[in-house]
């Protein structure tokens, strides 16, 4: 079994480009990202299918399941979503921003339909 990719050793580089924090941001902005960068980098370490991986079982279970687990799950998906674009909201379109506040309220109103379950 052999893979034309050499093994990876250490930490997958950071992406080349514009740093990680906002030129001129307020002070509420750096403090988001400031708290953001550690986790943000952690992310970036694991391998690529494992975020998207764990939000789909997550979104799954949240589907699936009745009541307060459920609800908990989707609850947990929005969490996500909604961090991701405060971190991503300087460099989004309008139509950018809408879709990412419209997918976190309707993750918020199927966990409450799903609490009420």
């Amino acid at each position: 079994m052999s893979s034309s990719r050499p093994p990876r050793r250490g930490p997958r580089p950071l992406p080349t480009g514009a740093t990680l924090f906002t030129a001129n941001a307020s002070a509420v902005r750096r403090a988001a990202e400031r708290h953001s960068a550690r986790p943000l980098l952690y992310l970036h370490q694991l391998p690529r299918w494992v975020p998207p991986v764990v939000l789909a079982a997550l979104l799954v279970v949240g589907l699936a399941a009745k009541g307060a687990a459920g609800a908990a799950a989707l609850c947990a998906v929005a969490v996500v979503l909604g961090w991701l674009a405060v971190v991503s909201w300087p460099r989004l379109t309008t139509a950018g921003r809408a879709g990412r506040l419209l997918a976190v309220a309707v993750l918020l109103a199927i966990a409450g339909f799903q609490a009420a379950r």
